[in-house]
């Protein structure tokens, strides 16, 4: 590893954790009980994420949601397409705390993980978290995990509300959040247009190679420990 590395920034589906877990569990899990956002409707991040989808669908669809009914259909179809959008984002944390929390879920992450966050903290690095699912989602993940409360490894953590994970400003906002240089970074993500974009606003990068994904970036590792 670079000397100079001083933060690692991972994403979590297909680095930590596999997309298996968050397109066959997480997902269906969100679209089955989104019914159970109604009893949640006087939470202010419910609400003003029900008022971002009426205003995203009415800009970016032309449709005009007047009812709980068509925000929540509008919602199941955004999560089937894995549209990036903050308020979907934020919802679904909202259901998955429930999941997380009563153990109807717990968070999969790759075996090789929980070692190498101990050995990275164990040299002084800090480690962060950047991901398209919201923060509050990320935190459950972390803290209800397959190998117990992992949250405690963790800094930071960034999601859409910062930027898009393939633009060059998002980069540079979260090295300027966190107060390094931009090569003192290191960037870990399955994604070469991720990477590209982190690259370009100067952090080290490396793709992880989990299982499915394709190695197509100059700098790759099979686990963390390889890192």
């Amino acid at each position: 590893m670079d000397k100079r590395i001083k933060y690692i920034l991972t994403d979590i589906e297909g680095t930590t954790s596999s997309v298996h877990f968050v397109y066959e569990v997480l997902f269906p899990y969100f679209r089955t009980h989104l019914n159970d956002l109604t009893k949640h409707a006087q939470i202010n991040e419910v609400k003003q994420a029900f008022s971002e989808v009426i205003e995203i669908a009415a800009q970016e669809e032309g449709r005009h949601l007047t009812t709980t009914e068509e925000v929540l259909a509008c919602l199941h179809k955004w999560s089937e397409e894995d549209r990036k959008l903050t308020p979907l984002k934020a919802l679904q944390g909202v259901i998955w705390k429930n999941a997380y929390e009563t153990g109807a879920i717990t968070g999969h992450v790759y075996d090789d993980v929980p070692t190498a966050l101990n050995q990275w903290r164990a040299m002084g690095l800090k480690i962060g978290v950047f991901s398209s699912g919201s923060i509050a989602a990320q935190k459950l993940l972390f803290h209800f995990s397959d190998f117990g409360d992992l949250s405690g490894h963790f800094s930071n953590h960034f999601d859409t509300t910062t930027g898009g994970k393939k633009e060059l400003a998002t980069y540079q906002k979260i090295a300027q959040f966190l107060g390094f240089e931009a090569d003192e970074i290191l960037f870990l993500s399955d994604i070469s247009a991720e990477l590209e974009a982190a690259a370009a606003a100067g952090m080290q990068t490396i793709q992880l190679l989990r299982p499915g994904t394709v190695a197509n970036w100059p700098h790759t590792a099979a686990h963390f420990l390889a890192i």
